[in-house]
């Protein structure tokens, strides 16, 4: 068990600015790159990691926006694939030859596109619901693109003005968190994600106002917004090994149902020895509400296919 204590703040230089991280376990040891979800940031992964092999490191990020990381300039949006950039950006910062890659959600996304992109420079993958990039309707595209452009624009604004955000009492932003994620993110675990996502208001001692990037919100595409077909080519390159969960209770089950996802196991495992992928019971953070769902599989996994390589 990798305990707190063993954790460390580290700052990642990168073109866009500045990348804050947690770094669990021994420095000499090459860790597994971890990524959030959307509007998260690294605390997501608190309550999982220390339920890991305490012998591994892991490097969980805030992503550009997130947590304690950058934000982007004034008028530059915020689009998923940027963050592809971001973990080569990572891996050469580092010289890593290879990377070992964790994600949750849109952090799962991310790394699924980065693995199709660069299967040589990933020796495996970890993804926690979804496990492939949500899939935009053609039909949504113009509205969705209508309404989040002038509420870009409008948070882009906002953010120039530097006014504080409304502030609230420490239980209201934790109900606001359980609320906004359809209650994914329990009462109980809310404080591990609001830890990095919050600062105590100047202008009314003893409330406090969300940190991240207002802008967030107004992406246009959680995902990637590629066509099913693209989503499954590439899905072909995951030729690493690859660990799957997808949760019953997500938005996302729901709106594209089962079939969607075991068509992704089945493309993935009929050119993969070392995948696996499993349906469960659970909420969207399974990881960060009930991690012992998931942590010991995700331990076997890693225990069976990651390789202590130097950090350098």
């Amino acid at each position: 068990m990798i305990k707190s204590s063993q954790t460390e703040e580290v700052r990642i230089p990168v073109p866009c600015g500045t990348i804050a991280a947690k770094w669990w376990g021994p420095k000499d040891v090459r860790p597994i790159v971890s990524v959030h979800g959307w509007q998260d940031n690294s605390g997501t992964f608190d309550r999982l990691i220390p339920l890991l092999p305490d012998h591994m490191s892991f490097l969980a990020i805030d992503l550009p926006g997130h947590g304690l990381s950058s934000r982007y300039p004034a008028g530059i949006a915020y689009h998923t694939v940027d963050n592809v950039h971001l973990l080569e950006s990572i891996r050469q910062r580092y010289n890593w030859d290879q990377m070992s890659l964790l994600g949750h959600s849109r952090g799962a996304v991310i790394n699924y596109a980065y693995s199709a992109f660069f299967p040589d420079k990933v020796n495996l993958n970890v993804a926690i619901d979804p496990i492939k990039p949500f899939i935009g309707h053609p039909a949504e595209v113009a509205t969705r693109m209508a309404k989040r452009i002038p509420k870009f624009l409008e948070a882009d604004a906002y953010n120039a003005q530097s006014t504080e955000p409304p502030s609230h009492t420490y239980e209201a932003l934790i109900d606001h968190l359980h609320i906004g994620t359809g209650k994914s993110v329990s009462k109980e675990a809310a404080p591990y994600l609001l830890k990095r996502n919050m600062a105590e208001s100047k202008l009314h001692p003893g409330k406090y106002y969300f940190t991240r990037d207002n802008r967030l919100k107004y992406l246009f595409q959680v995902g990637l917004g590629w066509s099913p077909e693209v989503c499954l080519e590439l899905a072909k390159r995951l030729t690493m090994p690859h660990l799957c969960f997808k949760m019953n209770r997500s938005d996302d089950w729901i709106y594209y149902g089962e079939e969607f996802y075991r068509e992704y196991f089945k493309v993935v495992g009929s050119r993969n020895a070392d995948f696996e992928g499993h349906f469960m019971d659970g909420s969207h953070h399974v990881h960060l509400c009930e991690p012992e769902k998931v942590a010991p599989m995700i331990g076997r996994f890693l225990d069976k296919h990651w390789k202590k390589l130097p950090t350098l």
